[in-house]
């Protein structure tokens, strides 16, 4: 099928690979960066420990700011946990619509109607590409909001953790 000249089954399909190969680039950011906070929390916890630091010598204004500080990198712990989180959203399919993802492939097996779904499929192309690229672009949105948040989230907690101590 053809738009302006444009076969969107054609681009439709690039452009839903470069969405899937983003989301995927999306999920290894934000894997790293929990990599991060784990390293950033394993090495306050051994600094504290080794240092004999204690949380009750720390001046009134040191205190606080370290608690804002350890809710800034739980923060980031639970928006980059978001941002990994899978998101399948709901079917919309139904008979006589094109497939776009596996949970419509499951729900038309389920019924029953898996050969009919791949027919209305194969000869609504467009359509069900133009369908994936609208959720996948969804979820990609998604995922990286929440690592931008939760990248926003561990700097301000890496910046306030010394700045405490030395309020201390």
């Amino acid at each position: 099928m053809s738009s302006g000249g444009v076969h969107i089954p054609t681009v439709g399909a690039r452009l839903l690979m470069e969405l899937r190969s983003e989301t995927a680039r999306a999920d290894s950011k934000a894997s790293l960066l929990l990599g991060a906070i784990s390293m950033t929390v394993s090495l306050l916890g051994g600094l504290l420990a080794a240092r004999g630091w204690s949380l009750s010598g720390l001046s009134v204004p040191g205190s606080v700011l370290l608690w804002v500080a350890v809710t800034a990198l739980a923060g980031a712990l639970g928006c980059l946990l978001l941002a990994v989180l899978p998101r399948y959203g709901t079917s919309r399919w139904s008979p006589g619509r094109p497939l776009t993802y596996f949970d419509d492939i499951r729900r038309a097996a389920e019924g029953g109607r898996l050969a009919e779904a791949l027919a209305v499929t194969e000869a609504q192309q467009a359509d069900g590409v133009l369908e994936a690229l609208a959720q996948n672009s969804r979820i990609v949105g998604a995922k990286h909001r929440w690592i931008r948040a939760g990248l926003a989230a561990y700097c301000a907690g890496v910046v306030l953790l010394p700045i405490a101590r030395l309020l201390g």
